[in-house]
């Protein structure tokens, strides 16, 4: 079965950058996983997850999601790909003004196979297993816990491969951050999506078995450099 997420002898720099800010030789999930990427603010963290999305490019490496190398597909054959395949969940949702949360929801299966008829009523039934009782209403009237619930919809709206959640935790209390965390983990199970998280948060530890920090794994692509 293919690896959810493959990654191999990634490299990255900022243009003028002295050095990379991301050096990754070797990192697989496999599907259903569930992995906690931790570092410090300015580490790099996004910056992966935007490479792992094909959001921007890499200097060096291949990014594999589900066997395909993202950046070997250009234009709207990415964007479709990536719509089918890639949940994210980012630290400010990214929710559009002006939609409903099940039109927000709805917006994420444009590239999914599933027919158009079946489009809200899936996002209703996923808006409120997820419990958010006012799917008609526009993200802005809604709590920030509803509308990271909104966000956690969207990403496995069309049960990808793989959800890459960005700090999804930052923007809530230390009191609803587990409980938040605890949402994701358990929609991506139910979808069968494998989680890659990445946080500065220490608490989120103690919920994943599979916790790497990004300076342990550029210290391993730097010593099989040497």
């Amino acid at each position: 079965m293919p690896q959810a997420l493959a990654i191999e002898h990634l490299r990255f720099r900022y243009p003028g950058a002295q050095r990379d800010v991301l050096a990754i030789d070797h990192l697989t999930l496999a599907p259903g996983e569930q992995a906690l990427l931790t570092g410090t603010s300015g580490r790099g963290k996004s910056t992966l997850l935007y490479l792992i999305a094909g959001l921007i490019e890499p200097d060096a490496g291949r990014v594999l999601v589900h066997d395909q190398d993202i950046h070997a597909l250009r234009g709207h054959k990415r964007d479709e790909f990536r719509g089918r395949a890639i949940g994210m969940i980012f630290q400010t949702f990214n929710l559009l003004q002006g939609f409903t949360a099940a039109e927000n929801v709805m917006l994420a299966m444009m590239f999914s196979p599933l027919p158009r008829a079946e489009h809200r009523p899936r996002a209703h039934d996923l808006l409120r297993h997820l419990g958010v009782d006012r799917p008609d209403a526009p993200p802005e009237e809604l709590s920030i816990g509803q509308q990271q619930r909104v966000a956690v919809a969207r990403a496995v709206a069309c049960k990808p491969d793989l959800v890459l959640a960005d700090e999804p935790t930052a923007s809530l209390d230390p009191d609803n951050a587990l409980g938040a965390m605890e949402l994701i983990q358990n929609a991506c199970r139910e979808s069968g999506a494998a989680l890659l998280c990445v946080s500065h948060d220490p608490a989120m530890a103690d919920r994943f078995d599979r916790r790497a920090s990004l300076d342990e794994l550029s210290t391993q692509a730097a010593g099989e450099a040497h």
